[in-house]
């Protein structure tokens, strides 16, 4: 699956180009062009990386990248911040805010394009094994424990699961589950999530265990990064 890069940017022609050359080069972009509407984004798409322009119309991608940083749901999102502000200790504040890695203008698309796979690859190696309180998933062996016990799920509970577990505290609704979990391209009803749901709860609760799965009424389904 093509990794999706939102792209927050206000030179028309800059955006231009960043979107040809991603799309050439593997990524599904998603081209924003101020701040209150990159946040948006954020709130209600699912993306494996931002590069953010340090300065924007309405919210700043500064205070962008501290937003990302202090949202549990988006706190692991890579962040590359794209400036033509050259100082050192402007490279060190955005820095300390939070991104990954800093890209001053004039660039080169190709070095950037280079520091996106090196950054992502980093992330898909720590991302292979996810654990929260005393449950641990592990994605290259597909196995689930919850303390010394091992959990047997299906594919889809796995995947379900594991979607949750990479965004703690983030709620999901039916239909972001159903194509974050089953894809885009299959018709699979809402009612659907809550039954898989269900069989994800009975395989990883016993009597008297917290409950890590949060059921948000009217909005749909979060991993509770608090429990236990």
């Amino acid at each position: 699956m093509s990794r999706r890069i939102l792209v927050v940017e206000d030179e028309d022609a800059l955006c231009t180009l960043l979107e040809y050359n991603l799309e050439a080069g593997g990524f599904v972009p998603v081209i924003v062009r101020d701040g209150d509407e990159a946040l948006l984004r954020l709130a209600e798409e699912e993306f494996d990386l931002a590069i953010l322009d340090w300065m924007l119309p309405g919210t700043s991608g500064i205070k962008i990248c501290r937003r990302i940083r202090a949202a549990p749901e988006t706190r692991s999102l890579p962040v590359i911040m794209l400036t033509a502000r050259g100082e050192e200790d402007d490279r060190v504040r955005g820095l300390d805010t939070g991104a990954d890695d800093y890209v001053t203008k004039p660039f080169s698309v190709s070095e950037l394009l280079a520091r996106i796979r090196a950054i992502l690859r980093r992330g898909g190696d720590e991302g292979d094994a996810l654990r929260a309180g005393d449950i641990a998933l592990d994605a290259q062996t597909r196995r689930v424990h919850r303390g010394e016990r091992e959990i047997h799920l299906g594919p889809t509970e796995f995947r379900l699961l594991e979607t949750l577990m990479k965004r703690p505290g983030r709620v999901y609704s039916r239909e972001q589950l159903l194509d974050l979990v089953w894809g885009r391209d299959v018709y699979v009803e809402a009612r659907t999530v809550d039954v898989h749901v269900g069989r994800l709860r009975k395989a990883l609760n016993r009597p008297n265990e917290p409950d890590p799965l949060r059921t948000v009424r009217a909005a749909g389904y979060a991993f509770d990064e608090t429990y236990g």
